[in-house]
């Protein structure tokens, strides 16, 4: 059986070689970078499983690199490692396509967690993701999703998702006209205890909503105040 394949792109020595001990030991294939422009060229050699990319690198920036990647690779997952704490500096990395992003200092136990969710979602997407081998296209009204495409359109439409606001729109389709509260939402969707921090469900149902709903008539995404959220047609 291969093992999965983690690419480290950190100039920080200390942190590279603790995440390339601690990733070695769990059975992880590693290999590390510490530059921009190195791991640019080896992110783009493909074949990784997830990427740990840092926002702040020497030659070029993370976010730069990850622009770069996602414009031929839009699959991989890319998870940003960041000492900045503010909300838009992980916004503005997420909307560029990362899946996921960990702020410094970090626990090991959170990084192994916050991988193990990019990998099983990955495989899902690849397998079957929510049972997609039994529908290969979700709809709802005239909106549908072709997972094994990862194709989302409305009437002729075609819209532009990044990874996460494709995943989040693939479960609230799965559970249609069902009220999911914002915990089902963030552990299912990111796959782990993202306690504290419930509000990226606000910010990314606000993302999908400018590109889902605001542009047509008939809104689709609706606001349970003081619950959560539901997809359906009224």
């Amino acid at each position: 059986m291969m093992r999965d394949t983690i690419l480290i792109i950190e100039d920080e020595d200390k942190i590279a070689r603790l995440l390339e001990m601690e990733l070695s030991y769990e059975g992880y294939e590693v290999e590390r970078a510490s530059t921009g422009r190195e791991g640019l060229s080896k992110g783009q050699s493909g074949g990784w499983s997830v990427i740990l990319l840092d926002i702040m690198l020497p030659e070029l920036s993370g976010t730069e690199v990850l622009r770069r990647l996602r414009q031929t690779d839009p699959i991989t997952p890319v998870i940003l490692l960041t000492a900045r704490d503010a909300v838009p500096d992980k916004v503005s990395g997420l909307d560029l396509g990362a899946n996921d992003y960990i702020t410094k200092p970090f626990e090991i136990e959170e990084v192994l967690a916050r991988i193990r969710a990019c990998i099983r979602n990955r495989k899902l997407g690849e397998t079957g993701y929510l049972g997609v081998e039994e529908f290969p296209e979700l709809t709802l009204g005239d909106l549908t999703v072709v997972p094994l495409m990862r194709k989302v359109t409305r009437g002729t439409d075609l819209i532009e998702l990044t990874p996460k606001e494709y995943e989040l729109l693939l479960y609230l389709l799965e559970n249609r006209n069902q009220v999911l509260t914002r915990n089902q939402i963030i552990s299912q969707v990111w796959g782990y205890d993202f306690s504290g921090d419930t509000n990226v469900v606000d910010v990314y149902i606000r993302y999908l909503r400018k590109k889902v709903d605001y542009p047509y008539k008939q809104q689709l995404i609706h606001t349970h105040r003081g619950v959560g959220y539901s997809i359906k047609e009224t």
